[in-house]
């Protein structure tokens, strides 16, 4: 396989990217100078090296290893209430939207609706170990299960229920998920801030 096929491979692994668009970044950084391609490559690296998670909610920031994110460190976040997401971007949009002051949760993906290895698409024994440290520690009182309202992120969200009855009925909280402000089939991370403040305010 020739050095271009090698990256058009690399770029079709990106969400979204098929053969022919990965083949035009491909042919894009051709056709930039040397200096633009070492600055990509570099700022890669970069990305790789001095971005880390959180290591409670699992966001991705700027930051040292295994240092607490500012959400999670802040005396200023209301630690009675935790909100699942599926990945950052829906995270950084519901934090746009400055409707919601609580602790977050990434959950990393949505449970396939046919699968028997749910583990290796999201991250439940982090969260079964965040909402015991929460409930101990912070008196944790709601969950909300805030995913995008499809087919597999309502299977999820029924996933999540069961997965988390145990520690409800030890700790005695909440468990809720967003309202209809979502219409079905809408992608949370795409959502505008009133969308996003009526979802959380008709949670239920």
């Amino acid at each position: 396989m020739n050095p271009i096929d090698k990256l058009t491979e690399h770029f079709k692994e990106f969400p979204g990217i098929g053969e022919r668009q990965a083949k035009r970044f491909v042919y894009f950084l051709l056709h930039k100078n040397p200096i633009y391609v070492k600055e990509l490559g570099d700022k890669i690296q970069d990305l790789k090296n001095t971005i880390h998670q959180c290591p409670s909610c699992f966001l991705f920031f700027q930051s040292k290893q295994d240092q607490l994110c500012d959400v999670c460190d802040s005396p200023k976040t209301d630690k009675s209430s935790l909100l699942i997401v599926e990945k950052d971007a829906d995270y950084e949009n519901i934090k746009r939207s400055k409707n919601y002051n609580g602790m977050y949760f990434i959950l990393g993906g949505l449970v396939p609706i046919v699968t028997k290895d749910t583990p290796n698409y999201v991250r439940t024994k982090e969260l079964l170990r965040n909402i015991e440290n929460q409930s101990k520690h912070n008196g944790l009182n709601e969950v909300i299960i805030a995913l995008s309202l499809n087919p597999q992120g309502e299977h999820t969200d029924m996933y999540l229920r069961e997965l988390l009855i145990p520690l409800q009925n030890t700790y005695n909280f909440n468990i809720v998920s967003l309202g209809r402000g979502l219409s079905t089939g809408t992608e949370l991370e795409y959502s505008d801030s009133e969308t996003i403040k009526n979802a959380l305010r008709n949670r239920s």
